[in-house]
């Protein structure tokens, strides 16, 4: 598993603050998922930030369309489960190269490598901050995850 080490958490909003913020907290559940279910790259842009769009995109790759699917459908299981909330439109599930899962506030991609490349959401959105991602360690204490 990777997740993406360029990390700048923006000064007008202190991780405190953020996590008490429920689209945060949705943000982590879907790229902790994405996680379970081995995604690469796992990316959290906080594009409020500079955009009206959403607060967060999660952003992770799946390397067959079995696995984009299982990303994407383990983080809709998650965010319903602990959250009570079901997307507002779902895209790419026929497909399965590139599955969004728009809540309004989160945007969950799930993407097949060549579309992540191709596509390339971080540069578009690269002035947006990106943020840490806490993935829980084996012995239940949550880790800051980041790879070289």
């Amino acid at each position: 598993m990777t997740i993406a080490t360029d990390i700048a958490t923006p000064t007008d909003l202190k991780l405190s603050e953020r996590e008490q913020d429920q689209s945060y907290q949705m943000a982590q559940a879907a790229a902790i998922a994405a996680d379970d279910r081995k995604g690469e790259n796992i990316v959290l842009l906080a594009i409020g930030e500079v955009s009206s769009l959403a607060e967060y995109f999660v952003i992770a790759t799946g390397f067959s369309k079995a696995q984009v699917r299982a990303i994407s459908g383990m983080a809709e299981e998650v965010i319903a489960e602990k959250f009570g909330r079901k997307p507002r439109n779902i895209a790419g599930e026929q497909d399965g190269t590139w599955i969004l899962l728009d809540y309004g506030d989160v945007i969950v991609h799930a993407m097949m490598a060549q579309e992540r490349e191709y596509y390339d959401l971080e540069a578009f959105w690269g002035h947006a901050p990106k943020l840490e991602v806490f993935l829980p360690d084996e012995t239940g204490k949550d880790e800051v995850v980041t790879a070289i």
